[in-house]
């Protein structure tokens, strides 16, 4: 499996360039089918953006990229992005960019989602799953159509409070938001299957590999002016093996949280 994971990400380093702020994966593979009650949309959405023909441009272009997983692209095709973004940047949330969401954060480019959410689809995780670094909600409600159980933290408490707003609206019901300090993971409902970091240390920190299962997977860029993407198993109780996926470019991990 890491041979495979090795010979795909020198293969993804031909193709992409070191992605813009927050990033995310996807091999093909057998991924379960989300448990969440369908998207709900309606007055609230913006410029009438909720278009399915939009999203299916976004999706498209994703796989042109070379994101294979099918149920990583239904899931995005089935979360409109546009009610993610702030909407002034409407017009272009369905485009393959990152873009500003306040607070030094951004919403991270679909393909990078796609791309970091795959890896844990073809690693068989599929159950209870933790992000570090909710932003702005999109992320999380993409992971709700792919895993069993979502717990997500974000440090910055305006952030916090609309990305949970907005996972409400959608009645993303399998979806849990805590306030806090992502670096610390989130103990009381450890361990888990799988961890996403969304969010660039110079290393990753050991509580949040301490909260992963035996067998569990850690997706998280690593650096800070150079960083790379990395997947890291949790083999044993007492040893985590890393594999080096492509170079990537996130904003930076930060302690404690922001009021």
């Amino acid at each position: 499996m890491a041979q495979r994971i090795k010979d795909d990400a020198k293969a993804w380093q031909q193709k992409v360039r070191p992605a813009n702020s927050n990033t995310r994966i996807s091999w093909g593979g057998q991924v379960p089918k989300p448990k969440a009650a369908p998207v709900q949309t309606g007055a609230a959405d913006n410029l009438g953006l909720n278009s399915e023909r939009l999203r299916a441009h976004m999706v498209q272009r994703v796989r042109q990229l070379g994101i294979t997983n099918e149920q990583v692209l239904g899931a995005l095709a089935q979360i409109p992005r546009h009610q993610f973004v702030d909407q002034a940047f409407a017009s272009r949330a369905y485009e393959n960019d990152a873009l500003p969401i306040g607070y030094g954060q951004t919403i991270s480019q679909p393909w990078v989602v796609a791309r970091m959410l795959a890896a844990l689809c073809e690693a068989g995780v599929s159950q209870r799953v933790l992000e570090v670094g909710t932003g702005c909600g999109y992320q999380a409600a993409v992971m709700s159509r792919l895993f069993g159980q979502v717990f997500t933290v974000e440090r910055v408490r305006p952030l916090y409070d609309l990305a949970r707003s907005r996972i409400q609206a959608l009645r993303l019901s399998n979806v849990q938001c805590h306030f806090g300090d992502g670096m610390l993971g989130w103990a009381s409902k450890a361990p888990f299957d799988g961890i996403v970091v969304a969010a660039a240390g110079a290393a990753i920190p050991q509580t949040l590999l301490d909260q992963l299962t035996v067998g569990g997977k850690l997706i998280a860029p690593e650096g800070d002016k150079v960083q790379r993407l990395v997947m890291v198993t949790r083999s044993s109780v007492n040893r985590w093996e890393r594999v080096p996926l492509e170079a990537v470019r996130f904003v930076p991990l930060k302690p404690g949280t922001q009021v």
